[in-house]
């Protein structure tokens, strides 16, 4: 193996090479699923002062943690943490995102592994996000197959994502081949 190419592939810093190939200063993003703040940092520390991210979970758990993180890594304010489900998308955001993220399952670290989105809410919510999504907007959607509920969301985003017009958006997703229930990720880029 020739040197410097003996590392695996790091779906979170592809993840975000694809974000940042649309998102700028200035922009609008949405992280329609927070966690633990991680990605919600991300996309304020990208957009800055003068950006606007929006931030969904239905976990008050994840709430105070995102807003603990977004504080502690030196977030500016430029964000709005809202204790909700995410496919009211089009209820608190009435702009156009140039980047909606979706991390599918569990809080990580919340010991609630029943907690997990589900297909309903994840469908609409994604509907919603397309419908949102500004011209040269990214929607980066990542799924955890490992569990059933996982797995079944991702057959449903394929099968949605299939339908779309590729004149106007393009689906494409990432996949580890040799490891099926490793996370993946479906890329869905306007244009």
């Amino acid at each position: 193996m020739a040197k410097g190419l003996n590392h695996m592939v790091d779906l979170l810093e592809l993840q975000k090479r694809f974000i940042l190939a649309h998102l700028c200063p200035g922009d609008v993003a949405v992280d329609c699923t927070m966690g633990n703040g991680n990605d919600t940092a991300f996309l304020s520390q990208t957009v800055g002062p003068t950006g606007r991210v929006y931030a969904f979970d239905i976990q008050e758990a994840a709430v105070a943690s995102t807003c603990a993180h977004l504080q502690a890594v030196g977030c500016p304010e430029n964000y709005t943490l809202i204790h909700a489900s995410h496919h009211l998308i089009k209820e608190y955001v009435h702009e156009a995102p140039k980047a909606v993220m979706f991390n599918l399952g569990y809080l990580p670290g919340s010991g609630k592994k029943q907690v997990t989105t589900m297909r309903e809410t994840t469908m609409e919510a994604v509907f919603g996000a397309v419908e949102l999504l500004a011209n040269d907007g990214i929607l980066l959607v990542a799924v955890y197959p490992g569990h059933e509920e996982g797995r079944l969301e991702g057959e449903m985003l394929k099968e949605y994502f299939a339908t779309l017009d590729r004149r106007l958006i393009c689906c494409s997703c990432f996949q580890i081949v040799n490891s099926p229930t490793s996370p993946y990720f479906f890329i869905v880029e306007k244009k």
